[in-house]
């Protein structure tokens, strides 16, 4: 749900690095001397426009990247291991046992000479558990389900569920609140207008995610996409037990679907607006609103606060004075004035704060929980 919410934060780095991607981009295609693009004019705002769906369109394909990436890295049952998908009971048996003779705990240990290493006791025996817990799992046709189909978690589930009946019911008390979760920040978001573009088909991409998440968990066999398309090319392309690319578990699958589904998520908002954005004004105009404002103009805006701000403290400055106009001459009733009107001013407006107050009252009843025994104030 974390990477759902993201979509409300996900949007000022794209224009950073399309920004930066553009100054390079003229840096290389326009010769020394030519003349470049200027921000505000229909060709700078058309390059801005194709920049920026590549920057995001690279970035999300980046996360699916990164996303397989740890798949892979943190491994299965199967490839810690050793065995392929299809290994039966024996086979699981048989390659546990001859791994059990070169990593069990009293074989290394003898083998290590009496290092005495705590720590590297502690990783050999925790190895050989996890050894012994995949080995256990894969031997079981009910925890051998449950784990293709909801990963590692489902082996804490054991205790309570037996059969696969129990590991899918179990499965399904996890399913069912992320999809209402995601479905209600869905509708939260549309509502208060985040989602404009590409509503309706965020919804069929959640339900297309829902419904294959619930074929994949309930049913006995894999997915016809994993198992007659997907895993064949991984297989064909140097996949397998001991290849350097494993084909995908169910589990794995699933949550590449709810990455991918994300993904989608972001590029309806980043990428959908600016397909049919107009850039004939010099600027990114989207369904009649800017979708990007210039940076001249915006430099602009900030300018004209800076000023704001210097003649409302030339105002403050000039009513102080005529204030103390009274007083011109005499420096040492000045300054008692001056040192008055800040000690007011601290009293009445900063001390009077309700955040002030509350932060000066938590700091002095820390001091007088730390103080000694017998002391006494708030110092």
């Amino acid at each position: 749900m974390s990477a759902l919410l993201s979509l409300l934060s996900w949007s000022f780095l794209p224009n950073l690095v399309t920004g930066w991607t553009q100054s390079l981009y003229y840096g290389i295609t326009i010769r020394a001397g030519d003349p470049k693009p200027q921000p505000g004019t229909p060709r700078w705002a058309e390059h801005r426009r194709r920049i920026h769906i590549a920057v995001v369109a690279l970035y999300l394909l980046y996360t699916i990247y990164e996303a397989d990436y740890d798949l892979q890295r943190a491994g299965t049952f199967y490839t810690d291991l050793g065995v392929p998908l299809d290994a039966t009971d024996r086979d699981v048996k048989s390659r546990f046992r001859r791994l059990a003779a070169l990593h069990h705990p009293d074989k290394v240990s003898s083998s290590s000479s009496g290092s005495g290493d705590r720590t590297h006791a502690d990783d050999v025996n925790a190895y050989f558990v996890h050894l012994k817990t995949a080995a256990d799992t894969l031997a079981d046709p009910a925890r051998r389900f449950a784990y293709e189909r909801f990963g590692p978690e489902a082996v804490a589930w054991q205790p309570r569920c037996v059969t696969v009946r129990d590991f899918v019911a179990r499965g399904a008390q996890q399913l069912v609140p992320y999809y209402g979760a995601a479905a209600a920040v869905l509708y939260g978001l549309g509502v208060l207008g985040y989602l404009d573009w590409g509503r309706h088909e965020r919804w069929l991409v959640l339900v297309a995610v829902f419904l294959f998440e619930v074929r994949t968990v309930t049913r006995p066999g894999m997915p016809a996409l994993l198992e007659r398309v997907v895993n064949p090319l991984l297989l064909a392309w140097g996949g397998g037990a001991g290849g350097w690319r494993a084909p995908y578990l169910p589990f794995q699958a699933v949550a590449l679907a709810r990455k991918l589904s994300v993904t989608v998520y972001i590029a309806f908002s980043q990428i959908g607006p600016l397909l049919s954005a107009d850039t004939s004004s010099g600027q990114l105009v989207v369904s009649g609103r800017k979708g990007e404002q210039d940076d001249a103009t915006l430099r602009e805006g900030l300018e004209r606060l800076e000023m704001a701000v210097r003649k409302l403290d030339a105002d403050a400055a000039r009513l102080l004075q005529t204030e103390m106009a009274p007083f011109a001459g005499d420096e040492e009733t000045r300054s008692s004035m001056w040192a008055k009107v800040k000690e007011w001013l601290v009293q009445n407006t900063i001390r009077s704060d309700p955040m002030v107050r509350d932060a000066l009252g938590r700091s002095f009843a820390k001091r007088r929980i730390d103080a000694p025994a017998g002391a006494k104030g708030n110092r």
